[in-house]
């Protein structure tokens, strides 16, 4: 087979998730020829975002266990004498215990599909890389597994197709207060093809929602894989801005810290706004919370206050700074949001300093999250990469490295066509490593749900309110859990419902580490409940639960025979930001090129030199790099200049 792709690169990266984005953006700004690839046939791995179709099609995957691409054995004809070839695994292997649960009505029709969804055509599917689709109309009846539906899905996501303006919407459409409500542009001047959920459909009739409408509305959804956010200060923000990769994404703040406690949701005052506003807090609460806050942001100026209690854990260190048990559970669970028997003083006092660090820089919490969701992250990386001339194939599997006996180290590796390709270096994501490579390796694992419910765990002041909630478990070796509950105006789920993420450590399988906190907020939506409209917990529509491998503390020690050469991102950690990721990769690069600056910002066009015979690689990248949209939605401010509201 005659080849498809050059063959010799500087970098060759095998994975798309975010530290491997990260890397390839870097590597291919500072001069390198890179090629990424994957044999998924979507952008992030285990840091996509999935439209419902699409999320089914990926349950369905994961539940058979199939191969994602066709075995081939040309590849062994390209080993020389001198060489000796590391196999790469075909399956992907990190998702476990796979269950799905439908709660909503069922009724379905032959005649239902996907809003939006792109007609089947084959031939375009395979250079488009789609996934392969089943009959779109064909939905199982109530004795059917969910895993059977396969239904059409573009592998990319509807923002991904899109130049959106580059914004952080810290503001909500209701036009509560903090918002910009002057600025006159509406969301449908910004771009036809960037219209919200609420803009094109109805509002279901409540308390009848049903599984065919969500089928229907199917596109409006963009789940993801891994539930994160940002914070305002953290590293992966600060890159967004410095790297001006931020231009191809949007934000919203998040608008409440919520904290579950005696059989109750209620809000947590974290601002001194908030403080002063709240009125289940006494003036005293009020006055020792400020001051208790207000010692943390300098507590290093300050040891001889906690140096005593180092080596007691921060719930215990709580119980010494004379504050009521209210305030402790608030300060453990909801601002410093660690562990209340295996985090340090230094640990909690860290944690709360970087929270009131983050605090109002874009909004009244410090935390932020990506319109479409945290899949839309490793896609503007991949962008980046590929304006400054880096080469991308999906569903373009990778069958062995290609390693020289004498030196041991890697040269090249060959694809599923049989086709060598060379390189330098080569950056490989975990979970494409065989077993015989991995087999010293002990993971954990992270559980997770996935939720849609049809209301909020807590009574809104609007129906937008993006929020985060810890529940710890009373059960001995069990692990706080992270809920994070998504608006309609996230982009992230159809008008009328929410989407509701579930995160912790694993100790068993997801349901069984997450059905306790499940079963304390919501309720599975039967149509014996539909009448009483006086149940105020949220009701569950549907529900998946898997659990994920984080291999975000493996050593590269552990993995059998690596080359020198070779270097390995992890996938996804447990913790709530990105941090991880951009060390990772900032980490990796700097190790291959220690001189070269780490993702800098693209030259200005006014500073651009043209030559008279041809066009430097500046100006082919400013030629090449889309306009950010000028037309801002309304209370956007510009992600660099948080302080100033957009013109």
């Amino acid at each position: 087979m005659a080849d498809i792709l050059p063959s010799e690169f500087d970098v060759i990266v095998i994975g798309t998730g975010l530290p491997e984005s990260i890397f390839a953006a870097a590597c291919s700004r500072s001069g390198q020829r890179v090629l990424h690839v994957d044999s998924r046939s979507y952008y992030g791995g285990n840091w996509a975002s999935f439209s419902f179709s699409g999320l089914l099609s990926w349950i369905k995957e994961y539940q058979e266990n199939s191969d994602i691409v066709i075995e081939s054995s040309t590849w062994q004809e390209q080993i020389l004498e001198n060489e000796e070839a590391i196999a790469l695994s075909k399956k992907n292997k990190t998702i476990k215990n796979v269950e799905v649960f439908c709660y909503a009505s069922q009724n379905f029709q032959e005649d239902i599909e996907e809003t939006g969804a792109l007609q089947k055509n084959h031939a375009s599917v395979t250079s488009a890389n789609f996934s392969e689709a089943a009959d779109p109309n064909c939905l199982p009846t109530e004795d059917e597994s969910l895993s059977t539906l396969s239904c059409e899905v573009p592998a990319e996501q509807t923002s991904s197709e899109t130049e959106i303006a580059l914004e952080v919407n810290d503001a909500e459409e209701t036009g509560e207060k903090g918002s910009y409500s002057d600025d006159k542009t509406s969301e449908e001047e910004t771009s036809e093809n960037v219209s919200t959920a609420e803009d094109t459909t109805e509002q279901p009739k409540k308390n009848r929602i049903a599984y065919s409408q969500i089928i229907k509305e199917g596109r409006r959804f963009n789940i993801d894989l891994v539930s994160k956010l940002l914070y305002s200060r953290g590293l992966l923000i600060d890159l967004l801005i410095k790297s001006n990769v931020s231009r191809y994404a949007e934000f919203k703040n998040i608008t409440r810290i919520l904290a579950f406690r005696e059989g109750r949701v209620e809000q947590v005052p974290c601002s001194r706004a908030d403080v002063f506003n709240n009125k289940q807090l006494t003036v005293i609460e009020k006055r020792m919370l400020m001051k208790f806050l207000t010692f943390c942001m300098e507590y290093e100026k300050h040891p001889d206050e906690y140096k005593a209690y180092e080596k007691i854990t921060f719930s215990e260190f709580l119980k010494t700074q004379k504050l009521t048990p209210n305030l402790q559970y608030f300060v453990l669970h909801s601002i410093a949001m660690t562990s209340e028997t295996t985090s340090s003083t230094i640990d909690g006092l860290k944690a709360t300093k970087n929270f009131l660090h983050c605090l109002g820089r874009y909004g009244n919490t410090p935390f932020l999250f990506p319109l479409y969701g945290q899949g839309e992250l490793p896609q503007c990386f991949c962008r980046m990469c590929a304006v400054f001339g880096g080469i991308y194939c999906l569903r373009h599997s990778v069958q062995c490295l290609v390693v020289e006996k004498e030196s041991r180290k890697c040269k090249a590796i060959i694809d599923q066509f049989g086709q060598r390709i060379n390189s330098k270096h080569f950056l490989v994501e975990d979970s494409y490593f065989s077993e015989n490579t991995c087999s010293h390796v002990q993971y954990r694992q992270i559980s997770r749900a996935v939720l849609i419910t049809d209301r909020s765990v807590l009574k809104p002041d609007s129906d937008q309110q993006i929020s985060i909630l810890t529940v710890p478990l009373e059960e001995p070796k069990t692990f706080v859990v992270r809920v994070i509950e998504l608006c309609s105006s996230t982009m992230t789920c159809m008008k009328g419902t929410y989407l509701v993420h579930l995160t912790c450590t694993s100790f068993k399988t997801a349901k069984e580490d997450l059905e306790p906190v499940v079963q304390k907020l919501f309720i599975p939506y039967t149509e014996m409940e539909i009448e009483n409209e006086d149940i105020e917990k949220p009701r569950i529509l549907w529900a998946l639960y898997f659990n994920m491998r984080d291999s975000s503390e493996v050593s590269r020690d552990c993995y059998n025979d690596l080359p020198p050469n070779i270097y390995v991102c992890s996938g996804p950690d447990c913790g709530l930001g990105n941090d991880n990721a951009v060390k990772q990769a900032e980490k990796l690069f700097q190790q291959i090129f220690p001189n070269e600056d780490f993702c800098p910002a693209p030259p200005n066009p006014e500073d651009i030199v043209l030559d008279e015979d041809s066009l430097q690689p500046e100006a082919a990248e400013s030629s090449a790099m889309p306009e950010a949209n000028t037309e801002t939605p309304k209370g956007s401010t510009s992600l660099g200049n948080p302080e100033k509201p957009s013109e």
